[in-house]
Order: structure tokens, then C-alpha cells, then sequence
């Protein structure tokens, strides 16, 4: 299952995409009972945003993903930091029961999944999730605060409203952050035998138009990138649309659904 996150966008996701502050870690970490001889799985894991602070405190991380370009990057700024226990693996949810063969079963601390649900088969994964995590191990369902245009501020919505000029068509994917997506995924856990609880984590980012715009390119695939000779044209188009407002101040809530295995 090839996405259309490559080439250029991957650039973006890397430098723009909010990453997970300690205090997020701290609080899954804590949530799902992680010790330092536990082996994650981060499915979905880009270009490594949740997957390499959690390598920090496990013994071993598996960072999965299904397109190629991510992993290149992921693995890149692994070597960077001098980070030795994470084995990138290219592949989908679909590929999950493959992953289990390789395993002794249950041997999974945790499986985490940061903002990528909305691309995968729920009911499907958490079943063939439930055999292969440990007691006390489990899911953890990461949601990292809403999209840029679509916050309660007069930044966001001038945002949203020339985003959506812009594709001709309105945004309201939420990428699963929403209450009654929230609500799903929790039932889809129950039904694969998993105990859910909650998990929130709050704080105030700051960021300025370059973020901005750069993270509205990294949402985007590369068949609606804009070509790179169009792209000042849309930067200052973007400007203007929320001049005079030039750096942001973004709430964001990171939700933590866990399922946990008792």
C-alpha cells in the first residue's frame, strides 16, 4: 500500500511535522507499563517522530512503514543520532501476521500508532494485534493535536478557507482526531479483548509562517504538492491570506487512546 508520502513531501514531514515532547513520552511510557526490555512496534512511523524517543527507554523498536522514502529518511536521522536498536521494516497494517510469524508470541510491550489509524483496518489490526502483545503491554492510538486549518482561532480558519479555495473542495478530515473516530477505535479495541483508558497531554506551540506553510506540505501527497516554481507564489498567497498575523500560537491536545491487555 503505497500512500503518495515520497520524494519532496518526505522532506517536509521530517522538518515540519510536530514531533512527541517528553512529556508525551513520559505519560505512554507510563500508561502502558514500557520497561527497558521491552520490544515496540511504531506502525506507521514516518520518518521516525514517535519511534526514536521511544527507542530512549525499550530495548528495541520496530519502525514500520509502507512507503519507502519515509523509511530512507527515518533510518538517515537514526544513524545521525547514533541510534542502534530500531530495525525499519517496510510494510502496512496487512502485514501485521507476517510480523507475528517472526515473533514469539506474546512478545510485544506495546504497538503505537501516532495519527496514521485513519489509513489502516481497525477491527483487522487489533485482532491480529491481541496475540502478540504481552500482559500489561498493549495499543497505544496517538492523536497530535489538530491540523492547522482546522483550529478555533482567526489564523486557522483564514487558513482553511484559502486551503480550501485553493483544492476546490472543503476540509473537514479530521485524520482520526475526531470524537466520533475516537469513539470507533475504542470499540474496535474492546472487541479485541483490550481495556481502554484515555491519556491526554496538553502545551502551546509556537510556530512561524515557514512551519506553517511547511506543515501544510508535509499533509500534502505528491500528486497535489504545488511545483516547486509555483510554491512562492502560493507561500506569499498564504501570507497575505493571514496577514497581518505572522507567528501562530497552536494549542495542541495529544490524545493517547490505550488498549490495554490484562
Amino acid at each position: 500500500m503505497r500512500l503518495g508520502f515520497s520524494g519532496e513531501v518526505v522532506d517536509y514531514y521530517h522538518k515540519y511535522r510536530r514531533g512527541y515532547p517528553s512529556p508525551v513520552i513520559d505519560a505512554l511510557v507510563a500508561a502502558l507499563q514500557l520497561r527497558d526490555d521491552d520490544i515496540v512496534v511504531d506502525l506507521g512511523c514516518g520518518t521516525g517522530q514517535l519511534t526514536l524517543p521511544l527507542a530512549r527507554r525499550v530495548r528495541a523498536v520496530v519502525g514500520m512503514d509502507p512507503e519507502p522514502d519515509m523509511l530512507e529518511r527515518a533510518r538517515d536521522v537514526a544513524g545521525k543520532q547514533d541510534t542502534t536498536n530500531v530495525t525499519w521494516i517496510l510494510g502496512a497494517d496487512s502485514d501485521i501476521p507476517a510480523l507475528g510469524a517472526l515473533l514469539d508470541s506474546p512478545t510485544l510491550g506495546a504497538v503505537t500508532i501516532g495519527q496514521a489509524l485513519h489509513w489502516m483496518d481497525p477491527d483487522t489490526l487489533f485482532n491480529n494485534l491481541a496475540p502478540l502483545v504481552r500482559n500489561g503491554g498493549g495499543v497505544a492510538i496517538l492523536t497530535n493535536g489538530s491540523p492547522a486549518w482546522l483550529q478555533d482561532t482567526t489564523w486557522s480558519k483564514s487558513l482553511r478557507s484559502f486551503l480550501e479555495g485553493w483544492l476546490v473542495r472543503p476540509l473537514t478530515f479530521t485524520c482520526g482526531s475526531d470524537g466520533a473516530s475516537q469513539q470507533r477505535y475504542a470499540a474496535s479495541l474492546r472487541r479485541a479483548g483490550f481495556h481502554v483508558s484515555e491519556t491526554t497531554v496538553e502545551y502551546t506551540a509556537e510556530i512561524d509562517l515557514e512551519h506553517l506553510i511547511g506543515g501544510v506540505y508535509s499533509a500534502l501527497s505528491t500528486d497535489h504538492l504545488p511545483a516547486p516554481e509555483q510554491r512562492p507564489e502560493f507561500a506569499e498567497q498564504i501570507r497575505q491570506a493571514l496577514h497581518p498575523v505572522d507567528r501562530f500560537s497552536e494549542h495542541v491536545r495529544v490524545m493517547m487512546l490505550i488498549g490495554q491487555k490484562n
